[in-house]
C-alpha cells in the first residue's frame, strides 16, 4: 500500500505567526501597512483567489457586536504565491480587483481596536472560476459571488492590542 501525500493548501506571514500579536506597524498605531502573506498548495483546479480580512471581535471583544472588513481583494492569479508586505496597488498580480472595506475605501486597513485584544481573520479562497468585475464589492457580495465556487480556503490570525 502506498500513502500519497497532498499538499495542503496553507497561508502564512513573515510579518507575524497564527495566533500571535501583529506588529504595530501593521496598524492604525504604526505605518498601516498590509502584512506579508504567502500561501502553498493551493487546490487543483483554481483559477482565481480571493482575500478577506476581517475582525469579528468588534467593537469590544468582551461584547462583539459585528465583523469589521479590513480587505478585500479578488481575481488574484493562481500563479501567485504571495503578497509582500505593504504591497502596493500597482505591484498586486494583474487582474487583481478590490472590494470595499468597512472605511467605505480601497486597500488595506489596519487593525485599530477601540478596546481589548481582537483577531484577525486572514482568509485566502481558492475559486474555480475567475470572476466577473464585481464593481468593488463589500464583502457580503462577494462572498455571494463565491457561493458554489470555493475549492479550498486557508486561514491564518493575528491578535492586536493597542497600548494608548
Amino acid at each position: 500500500m502506498t500513502a500519497v501525500a497532498l499538499a495542503m493548501f496553507t497561508l502564512i506571514s513573515t510579518s507575524f505567526s497564527h495566533m500571535e500579536i501583529m506588529s504595530s506597524r501593521l496598524t492604525c498605531d504604526g505605518q498601516d501597512i498590509s502584512p506579508a502573506l504567502s500561501w502553498s498548495g493551493i487546490p487543483e483546479g483554481t483559477k482565481s483567489l480571493a482575500l478577506i480580512v476581517d475582525d469579528p471581535d468588534a467593537p469590544d471583544p468582551a461584547a462583539p457586536k459585528m465583523t469589521w472588513v479590513h480587505w478585500v481583494l479578488y481575481n488574484i492569479s493562481p500563479d501567485t504565491t504571495e503578497l509582500v508586505e505593504g504591497v502596493a496597488d500597482k505591484d498586486l498580480p494583474a487582474g487583481t480587483l478590490h472590494g470595499l472595506n468597512d472605511w467605505k475605501s480601497l486597500g488595506y486597513g489596519g487593525p485599530c481596536p477601540p478596546i481589548g485584544t481582537h483577531r484577525y481573520f486572514h482568509k485566502l479562497y481558492a475559486l474555480d472560476t475567475v470572476l466577473p468585475d464585481l464593481n468593488h464589492p463589500t464583502k457580503a457580495k462577494l462572498e455571494e459571488a463565491m457561493q458554489g465556487h470555493i475549492i479550498g480556503q486557508a486561514e491564518l490570525i493575528g491578535r492586536y492590542h493597542r497600548s494608548r
